[in-house]
Order: C-alpha cells, then sequence, then structure tokens
C-alpha cells in the first residue's frame, strides 16, 4: 500500500472514532479495553496522534517523549481530539517524501513508517470506540486488514520487548481467507517470535478467517474466527502478546 493510502486512511478512521466517542460519551465503558473508559482512549490516541506528528513536523532524529495526557473531558476533550488528528492528517498529507526523523520498525522511509503506523493505531482504538458505542462496526478493508497483521506479526512482535514467548518451541500459523498469500508462519520459543508469510513446515496451531476478523482478534479485541490444531498456542498468543504504550 502506498503512505497516501494509509494518509485517507487514517483520516477516515480519525472521523469514525471521534463520532463513535461522541455517541457513546466520554463515561462509557470500552468492552474491549475493560481498564477504560471512553475518555480514556479518546486521551490517549489523541496524545499519540501529536507525539507522532512530532516526529515528521520537528524532525526529531531520536527518541522524543510524548506531550502526556490533557486535564480534558467531554465536548472539550473531543474537540482537541479532532485538532491532534487534523494536525496529524494534514503534517503526514503535506511532509516531503525524503523527511528524516525518528521510527521503530522498518520502513521504505520515515513517512512511509508513521503513515501506516498511524492508520492502524487509530483503526485499532477506532474498534475500541465503537465497541463502547455499540451497534454495528465499521469494517476494514481486507488489504488494510491484511498489511496490519503482517506489521503486527513481522514489526511489534519482531521487537524483543515482545512478551509472546514458549519454553518449548511452537509453530502458529495465521491464515486470511478472503486475500491471496495473506499466510503468516510465527515460530515461537523462549526468544522474540520469528514471522515469515509462508505457510512452509507443519504448525501446531491454525488462526483462520477473513482478515478484518483476523486483525482485531491478533490485536485482541475478538475471539479467533477459527483454532485449529493446539488451542494452547492460540490461548498463549491473547495471555502474552498485549502491545502497551509504557
Amino acid at each position: 500500500m502506498e503512505t497516501a493510502e494509509f494518509v485517507e486512511i487514517l483520516e477516515r478512521e480519525g472521523r469514525l472514532l471521534a463520532a463513535a466517542a461522541e455517541e457513546a460519551g466520554t463515561g462509557a465503558k470500552v468492552p474491549t479495553c475493560p481498564d477504560w473508559q471512553v475518555r480514556d482512549l479518546v486521551r490517549h490516541i489523541g496524545m499519540v496522534h501529536r507525539w507522532a506528528a512530532a516526529f515528521v513536523a520537528e524532525g526529531h532524529t531520536s527518541y522524543h517523549p510524548d506531550g502526556g495526557l490533557p486535564d480534558l473531558d467531554g465536548d472539550e476533550l473531543l474537540a482537541w481530539f479532532r485538532d491532534g488528528h487534523r494536525y496529524l492528517v494534514d503534517t503526514l498529507a503535506s511532509a516531503p517524501p525524503d523527511v528524516q526523523c525518528w521510527h521503530f520498525l522498518p520502513a521504505p522511509s520515515p513517512l512511509a513508517f508513521w503513515s501506516r503506523r498511524q492508520a492502524h493505531e487509530t483503526t485499532v482504538h477506532r474498534i475500541d470506540a465503537e465497541s463502547a458505542r455499540g451497534g454495528v462496526p465499521s469494517g476494514i478493508d481486507p488489504a488494510f486488514a491484511a498489511d496490519g497483521i503482517d506489521e503486527l506479526l513481522r514489526g511489534f512482535h519482531a521487537r524483543p520487548r515482545s512478551k509472546v514467548r514458549s519454553d518449548e518451541p511452537r509453530v502458529l500459523r495465521v491464515r486470511a481467507t478472503d486475500r491471496d498469500g495473506a499466510v503468516w508462519t510465527v515460530r515461537l520459543s523462549q526468544q522474540p517470535p520469528v514471522a515469515v508469510r509462508d505457510a512452509a513446515g507443519d504448525a501446531d496451531c491454525e488462526v483462520a478467517g477473513p482478515a478484518a476478523q483476523l486483525h482485531s482478534a491478533l490485536w485482541n479485541r475478538l475471539p479467533f474466527p477459527s483454532v485449529t490444531g493446539d488451542s494452547a498456542v492460540a490461548a498463549l498468543w491473547h495471555e502474552k502478546s498485549a502491545v502497551t504504550w509504557s
């Protein structure tokens, strides 16, 4: 996918998130993140948007701390979120392709990284906001969902901080049933997971389903659509794979 596509998705997902949060109310519980109310969700993602935009807009070439969470609620909080989301979208859309700044996963360029990362970050939290609102959730394009699976498996969980570890070597296969070639083999051990995009060799467990559902399940927002083989491997993923801010 191209950077411009990610920016378009980021814009759409942020608008959907704000609308769902407004409809739910900032005091509503977030079923997909049981420790949060909507105000916690909006404060978090609004902070992340400003933090990400600063790297691109200000050209920070090393890690730069976030600005913290605002002491805002209700309409003021939603307006603050919308302002930060707009600023991030505009920053990414107008940045030169060769902008240099810090980023934390492999990518063709810093701009490609931040556009992709914030599109996926916002989508996951839009799912959270819509879970608080209730009703029919918005869809996720299968190609974008498959890209998000790839980022999660081969990006986030390739890092040393991943907690998905197994005392005994195990193999998890992840298969998106609505995208050709969207299959990953994830080797679990006492080291960080190693994921490759193929279906080579035997697997102890396979989780499968439409890319959008699988994407949400791997981010621990839904159960896995289908589990075959040793379900303990799928359970290990749900137990250990949470991605946290700190």
